[in-house]
């Protein structure tokens, strides 16, 4: 692959050679032995090895800065006041959310550079909200059409400055965004018109979830965005933002006019992304702890079912998460506060009572299931950190 200086970057093609041939983590079927888990602790809980998420962090970071492109991660995973710190005391140029809500947590909590990455309806109470938060914060949102743009507009009427926005770009996932350049165009006329800013383009590659499709999706994302920048130059827009978000292409699409990478689940990781091969079987850092309640010949039932877990199961997986005490398990079957657990002939044999940790199938859901987790320290100390934007889904 070759080298860039920063702030010089590839074009769409080079994207997609690099995307071919830049190392990644070998993809495995599930994550490796987990660190020692703490004792003591009240099943089902949702611990956090702090190590791993700095690790996490850092590694990314590390990779963006030497490419002269910005991090903008994306907190719907963590909804952490104290992770989103970490990941800008590391060097991220400001946070990416889902919802008003996510972005009102994190305004309050004084982080206030903010990207709000969905097309946002602002009729109602979410108008009145839209207007609280963008005299309060350095706000940016996502749109994808007319209608939209002229509701936030109405929405930020009379404020004292105005609202930039990025026009949302589909790249093949085809849940939103703009089908085309000529769309892009249109809607940022709208939107210019009604005074909004226009001065990005971003797109999300979420069909990357499928193994082996990172690197055309990083092409596709690369390729969406400079067509879709490009038609807006020439209608005389000033594109400053280039945006492109996932974690299975954190870095493959990370090329030509890219400007910020918004990655979200990179920073706990989860069972989904080792077997894609984004993250390495060392890497997730979060795991739901759970005790054994019922034990026979090859199976087991743990306190930890499907409100602890999640029903989250890709086609690429089997089971509802990956238990490395017990190589070769397979949850098979959920209930409310029951995971059920078919064990593998002459493997391990489960105790009533004995302590596993399960590594999600997707940690997103996982984590707005509780208020607060158990963060482990290197020392092995546990300190209990509030998931501050639980529940903040709009």
């Amino acid at each position: 692959m070759p080298e860039h200086a920063p702030g010089c970057k590839a074009g769409p093609r080079d994207a997609y050679a690099a995307a071919m041939t830049v190392s990644a983590p070998a993809p495995g079927p599930s994550p490796a032995p987990l660190p020692a888990l703490p004792g003591g602790l009240d099943t089902p809980t949702l611990v956090v090895f702090v190590e791993r998420v700095l690790a996490n962090i850092a590694r990314l970071q590390t990779d963006l800065d030497a490419r002269g492109i910005a991090l903008r991660p994306h907190v719907k995973t963590h909804k952490s006041v104290r992770i989103a710190r970490m990941q800008l005391d590391a060097g991220a140029r400001g946070l990416t959310v889902g919802t008003l809500g996510e972005a009102e947590v994190m305004a309050s909590a004084g982080l206030r550079d903010l990207f709000l990455a969905y097309p946002l309806w602002a009729e109602g109470a979410k108008a009145a909200r839209l207007r609280a938060l963008h005299d309060n914060a350095d706000l940016r949102v996502g749109i994808e059409s007319v209608a939209a743009a002229e509701r936030l507009a109405a929405a930020i009427a009379g404020s004292r400055r105005p609202l930039h926005v990025s026009i949302e770009v589909d790249s093949g996932l085809h849940r939103t965004g703009v089908a085309s350049p000529d769309e892009a165009v249109t809607v940022a006329r709208a939107a210019a018109a009604a005074g909004l800013v226009v001065d990005g383009v971003f797109t999300h590659g979420g069909h990357a979830y499928r193994p082996g499709a990172a690197g055309a999706v990083a092409l596709d994302e690369v390729s969406a965005l400079e067509r879709t920048a490009s038609a807006l130059d020439a209608a005389g827009f000033e594109v400053t933002v280039v945006s492109a978000g996932a974690t299975p292409t954190r870095t493959l699409s990370a090329a030509g006019r890219v400007t910020e990478i918004r990655a979200g689940t990179y920073a706990l990781g989860d069972r989904q992304q080792v077997a894609l091969g984004a993250m390495a079987p060392d890497e997730p850092a979060a795991v739901v702890v759970t005790t054994v309640v019922a034990a026979k010949v090859g199976r087991a039932v743990l306190d930890a079912g499907a409100k602890a877990l999640t029903k989250d199961m890709p086609s690429f997986v089997e089971g509802y998460g990956a238990i490395p005490a017990w190589p070769g398990a397979i949850i098979d079957k959920l209930n409310d506060y029951h995971g059920m657990v078919s064990l593998p002939a002459g493997g391990a044999r489960a105790r009533i009572g004995e302590v596993v940790g399960v590594v999600p199938n997707h940690i997103c859901p996982v984590v707005d299931l509780v208020s607060s987790f158990a963060a482990v320290g290197a020392d092995g100390r546990v300190d209990h950190w509030a998931v501050d934007a639980r529940g903040r889904s709009g």
